[in-house]
C-alpha cells in the first residue's frame, strides 16, 4: 500500500492529521465502528474524566485494529465525536501522542455532539484503516 499526504496547508500536520490522503495499491480496508470508553464487559468507564475516556477509546480502537491484523499505523481516517470540544482539546495530546508514536497522520474530523449513545461518555472514535 502506498499513502500520499495531500496538504495544501501544513498547520494540520502539527495537530496530527492530514488534509487528505491518497491510498493506492491497498489490499484490505477495515471500517471501524465508533469506539468509546467501554470495558470489555460493555460497561462505561471513567465518568467525567476526558483524558481517561480518550485513552480507553484509543485502546479499544487499537484492539479492533489488532484483531484485524492491523495497527494505528494503518489508520487513514479518524472521526472524533465529543460532547465537549473545548475539554477534548485540552486533552488532545493523548490522541496526538499515540498517533505520533505510530507515525501516522490520518485524515480527521472532530465534531461536537449533543450526546453519545451512553450519556456518561464524552468521546467516540470512528476510523478507517487500509493495509
Amino acid at each position: 500500500m502506498e499513502r500520499t499526504a495531500v496538504n495544501p496547508v501544513t498547520w494540520s500536520t502539527d495537530m496530527g492529521f492530514n488534509q487528505g490522503e491518497v491510498v493506492s495499491g491497498h489490499t484490505r480496508t477495515l471500517y471501524i465502528s465508533g469506539q468509546t470508553a467501554m470495558s470489555g464487559e460493555g460497561k462505561p468507564q471513567h465518568d467525567g474524566d476526558m483524558a481517561a475516556q480518550l485513552a480507553l477509546s484509543l485502546d479499544n480502537l487499537e484492539a479492533v485494529l489488532g484483531e484485524a491484523g492491523m495497527s494505528l499505523a494503518d489508520l487513514v481516517r479518524l472521526n472524533v465525536y465529543t460532547t465537549d470540544v473545548d475539554l477534548l482539546l485540552q486533552h488532545y495530546g493523548v490522541l496526538a501522542a499515540r498517533l505520533g508514536a505510530a507515525g501516522v497522520t490520518p485524515t480527521s474530523t472532530m465534531l461536537g455532539v449533543t450526546r453519545l449513545a451512553i450519556p456518561t461518555l464524552m468521546v467516540e472514535l470512528e476510523g478507517t484503516a487500509v493495509a
